[in-house]
C-alpha cells in the first residue's frame, strides 16, 4: 500500500477508547480503505494505543498515530506516520503551539521524517475535540476560508483539516475551505455513514476519514465509503 499520504482518499480512523469486535480488524485492512488513523481525543493512553497498535500492525496497511497528548507521540519505527493538530479555531494556545512545545521539551528526540503537522479547523461544537479545545465552532463559511488562508498560506502545514467529530458537515463550508487552499491537501472528517456522503464530501476534498461509522454501521459502510471516493 501507499505510504505517501498526499495520494490516500480514504483513510480509516479507529478510537484506542473504543472496542472492536473479534474479526473487525481484517474486515477493515482489505476494504480497501487507504490508511489507518489511529486517533482519539478522550481516554487515550499508552497502554490502549499500544494494544490498538499491536492489533493492526500486522497488515502492511499505511498506519498514523494523531496523538492526543505529547505522551502518545512515542511510536517510532512502529508508524508511517505522526499526524500531529494544531487547532486554529481556538483561543486556548495550549492547543495550537503549548503540548507541542511539551512534547519537544520533554522528549528525547523525534524523528521528524515521519512528522506532519496537522491544521485542524474544528466545526462541531458538541463534540469532546471540539469541548476540550475550547474551539470556537461558530463559523461562517468565510471565516474558514480565512483559517485556511491562514493555515495554509502564512503557517505553510502541509495538512488542513475540517473536523466534524461525529456529525456530517455543512458542504459549502467545505468548499470555502477547499476553494481557499492553494497548497495543502483538505482532509475532511465527520458523521460519513453513507456512499452518497463519502461520494460528496470525497469531491470536496482530498481525503475523507470515516471513523464513528466503522463502530456504529459495520464493515458494509465503511466498504461503500470506500467504493464512493476510490
Amino acid at each position: 500500500m501507499h505510504a505517501n499520504w498526499k495520494t490516500w482518499a480514504h483513510v480509516t480512523k479507529l478510537d484506542p477508547d473504543k472496542h472492536l469486535p473479534p474479526g473487525a480488524v481484517e474486515e477493515i485492512v482489505t476494504s480497501g480503505t487507504d490508511a489507518l488513523m489511529l486517533s482519539g481525543t478522550l481516554n487515550v493512553t499508552q497502554e490502549n494505543l499500544r494494544e490498538l497498535l499491536d492489533m493492526v500492525s500486522a497488515y502492511g496497511l499505511p498506519l498514523v498515530v494523531e496523538p492526543a497528548s505529547p505522551d502518545c507521540a512515542i511510536f517510532d519505527g512502529e508508524v508511517d506516520h505522526l499526524f500531529v493538530p494544531s487547532v486554529m479555531n481556538t483561543s486556548d494556545a495550549r492547543w495550537i503551539i503549548g503540548k507541542h512545545y511539551a512534547w519537544l521539551r520533554n522528549s528525547g528526540s523525534i524523528n521528524w521524517d515521519i512528522v506532519v503537522p496537522e491544521a485542524y479547523i474544528v466545526l462541531n461544537p458538541a463534540s469532546a475535540v471540539g469541548r476540550v479545545t475550547g474551539a470556537d465552532c461558530t463559523l461562517a463559511k468565510e471565516d474558514v476560508a480565512a483559517f485556511v488562508g491562514v493555515a495554509d498560506r502564512y503557517f505553510r502545514f502541509p495538512i488542513v483539516y475540517i473536523e466534524y467529530s461525529g456529525t456530517y458537515g455543512d458542504p459549502d463550508i467545505v468548499r470555502a475551505a477547499s476553494d481557499a487552499i492553494e497548497h495543502a491537501i483538505l482532509y475532511y472528517g465527520g458523521g460519513i455513514r453513507s456512499a452518497e456522503q463519502a461520494a460528496e464530501m470525497g469531491s470536496i476534498a482530498d481525503t475523507i476519514v470515516v471513523g464513528n461509522a466503522v463502530y456504529e454501521d459495520g464493515i458494509d459502510v465503511l466498504r461503500a465509503t470506500v467504493r464512493a471516493v476510490q
